[in-house]
């Protein structure tokens, strides 16, 4: 019987290392998918930096539209000036002169305010990019990681399959029957007992099935998590 749970162990530790790689690749996918949105998002932040450079550039241009159309008012109300007959007219079209500087006034301050910002945001596309460039080579070598030992997983798996089949081969059917329907309950199908506590549930087994448990010549039970237990010797 000792040879029989031994190779439900071998069974055990070959299901879940199984596990632990199948999680492994099944979460691929996502990782992947993941790298992606992050490096979609930060072309995304230049983009939208790019989008804003040109906005302002438009409406610098409009500004500067409007500075040439004043400054021909200007011009055009300085040569009336030379043909006005009353004051009247003429304080009135040295008013407009004024009024026209004074707006051209205005748009320049906000000119110079739009020409930094300009320079504000190509600075930033610029930092952004290079942390794009960065961003990009970082996730290339993860992901190149990850394919890596995804494809070492899934030849390791393949052999776990083989081993899984060639342990199984040596087990007793009714205890490889038994084994199956304790792990697609559980999972963990088969545990170790140490210093009487249960390697599953954590739980305290009584005194006799512990003692039981030495002499390895039966299939027992966890009384707590119904997994199968086994006696583990410690090392003194």
């Amino acid at each position: 019987m000792k040879e029989q749970i031994e190779i439900l162990v071998k069974l055990q530790n070959i299901e879940t290392e199984t596990g632990s790689i199948r999680i492994m690749l099944d979460g691929l996918p996502d990782k992947l998918t993941l790298m992606d949105t992050r490096l979609s998002e930060s072309e995304q932040l230049i983009t939208d930096e790019i989008s804003l450079v040109d906005e302002l550039k438009k409406n610098y241009r409009a500004l500067e539209s409007d500075v040439k159309t004043n400054l021909s008012r200007i011009e055009k109300s300085q040569e009336n000036l030379r043909v006005v007959k009353t004051n009247k007219e003429y304080q009135a079209l040295l008013k407009e002169i004024e009024d026209f500087k004074k707006k051209n006034s205005k748009i320049e301050d906000e000119m110079i305010t739009s020409l930094d910002r300009i320079e504000e945001t190509e600075k930033n596309i610029a930092g952004k990019k290079e942390e794009y460039s960065a961003l990009e080579k970082q996730l290339k070598k993860e992901k190149d990681s990850l394919k890596r030992e995804a494809t070492k997983r899934k030849k390791k798996l393949a052999q776990l399959e083989a081993d899984r089949n060639h342990v199984s081969e040596k087990a007793d059917p009714a205890l490889l029957k038994k084994f199956t329907q304790v792990r697609e309950r559980i999972n963990i199908a088969i545990v170790p007992v140490i210093d009487y506590v249960c390697g599953g549930c954590n739980m305290n087994i009584p005194p006799q099935l512990y003692n039981d448990l030495h002499r390895w010549d039966s299939l027992e039970f966890c009384p707590h998590c119904q997994r199968i237990i086994y006696w583990e010797k410690q090392e003194e």
